[in-house]
């Protein structure tokens, strides 16, 4: 492949986003549109990635400062149009090799789609298109009787005939450095919306003898632009369907593949089980018959064979060893370490804390900055009492120790192997290994006391 730029046009306001945030950063799968187009392009190698920006400037470079890869703004201080917006960029491209123009609120265009259209000879131009149904509102392309791509019409600008045209203008374009500044410096403004189209460049590249490629793109859909909040839910879905279709290929059974949504890297194993309305985030691992209840949301966790995760489970930068059982309602916060055969059930939240094999914590309580060793179970309602308003401490339950339910254990404190402490106890000292500890107040009966009532 010849070497190659790519300018990336994000300067655009996005009104009909009826958002305070630049249209470019509305997220695709929880990632700015933007950024996927940066990772597309990036994905190409070029030597330069110039990144367009006018609206909401400040913002747009701000989210990808210290990005890594060639990667380098321009400011388009008004918006005079695309012609316009790629000349804001010229001093940041080499004089020799091509430029691929992308938009930045086109986000799903695939990079093999994109070495297609790099492929054709460098010293000409390539543009991709489309062919709809319904083409209004877009640039038509023009093609004369042997089929040679002529130009291209803006639709507020063509024929009635030209807009009977089917195939049209998706904006992504590779132009030869070489004659790129002589074509648009002979721009002109002179159309019904006053603005310097790049797509007149086709025809003057037509009139200096350049040959015009024309490829088609494999789906609308790579094609596709945001202009609001309806476009960019029906890409969302494309893309998760997309997403769905590949875990279903790769064998995971999915209970309802229009009920899922990614929005990272999600690797499954084999046999994995994934129920409805589950939404993956970050990096997430599944190991082999990894099942997946319905409503549930990993982030950043590895799930390892055997794990069965229940309904309306909240994981989130956990690790958690084989068989393992987690919830219903159950929460894995970060740092939460489980080893094999761990449970954890309803209404149970783990933070920063470990658990050897076989540790049971089934209901209603809260393990925070603590170390639980083999075997240990938890009663329900129990809580590590880890903070004192400035400073955590870590508890250490050790191996095969039984927590009575109702209980508080006061960091910093250890619960020693094999030992027992009572339901409903406070411990706030060292408990001794296989023995039984208990810490309440003495039990009083009061006669003669009587609830209070309500004055009348």
């Amino acid at each position: 492949m010849n070497p190659v730029s790519v300018v990336i046009l994000a300067a655009g306001r996005g009104k009909r986003m009826y958002s305070d945030l630049p249209k470019v950063l509305h997220p695709i799968a929880g990632k700015p549109m933007l950024a996927r187009v940066i990772d597309l392009a990036l994905s190409l190698l070029p030597s330069q990635c110039v990144v367009v920006i006018g609206h909401g400037a400040e913002q747009v470079s701000a989210a990808f400062a210290g990005h890594a890869g060639p990667l380098a703004f321009a400011l388009q201080s008004e918006q005079l149009g695309t012609g316009h917006a790629v000349k804001m960029a010229l001093p940041h491209l080499p004089s020799e090799g091509r430029t691929l123009v992308l938009y930045g609120d086109v986000p799903l265009t695939e990079p093999a789609t994109l070495r297609r259209l790099l492929d054709t000879p460098a010293d000409d131009v390539a543009l991709l298109t489309d062919t709809l149904v319904n083409p209004t509102g877009y640039g038509r392309i023009v093609r004369d009787a042997a089929g040679r791509i002529q130009c291209i019409v803006e639709e507020k600008d063509a024929s009635a005939e030209q807009k009977a045209l089917c195939e049209i203008n998706t904006g992504i374009v590779a132009l030869p450095n070489a004659r790129l500044a002589g074509w648009l410096a002979e721009l002109k403004n002179g159309n019904a919306q006053g603005e310097y189209y790049l797509t007149d460049v086709i025809g003057l590249a037509v009139r200096d003898g350049v040959t015009v490629h024309g490829v088609g793109a494999p789906a609308s859909w790579q094609v596709a632009g945001v202009n609001n909040k309806a476009q960019l839910a029906e890409l969302e879905r494309i893309f998760q369907a997309n997403q769905a279709r590949v875990l279903l290929d790769a064998g995971v059974t999915l209970a309802d593949p229009a009920r899922i949504d990614i929005r990272g890297e999600l690797r499954c194993g084999r046999d994995v089980s994934i129920d409805v309305n589950c939404v993956f985030e970050g990096d997430v691992t599944l190991g082999d018959g990894v099942s997946i209840g319905p409503n549930c949301v990993l982030k950043n966790v590895s799930l390892a064979a055997g794990v069965q995760v229940a309904a309306f489970s909240h994981l989130d930068g956990a690790q958690v060893g084989a068989d393992a059982r987690i919830g219903p309602f159950a929460r894995l916060r970060p740092g939460a370490r489980l080893a094999e055969d761990v449970h954890i059930g309803n209404f149970v939240e783990i933070k920063n804390s470990a658990l050897s094999a076989g540790a049971k914590v089934n209901h209603l309580s809260y393990v925070g900055d603590a170390d639980v060793g083999a075997k240990v179970n938890v009663g329900a309602g129990t809580i590590t009492c880890n903070y004192d308003g400035v400073n955590k401490f870590r508890t250490t339950i050790e191996a095969g120790a039984f927590i009575g339910s109702g209980t508080m254990l006061v960091a910093p404190v250890t619960v020693g192997a094999g030992a027992t402490i009572g339901a409903g106890s406070v411990i706030s000292k060292d408990a001794p290994a296989e023995q039984l500890t208990v810490a309440r107040a003495k039990q009083l009966s009061l006669s003669g006391w009587q609830r209070p009532l309500k004055k009348t």
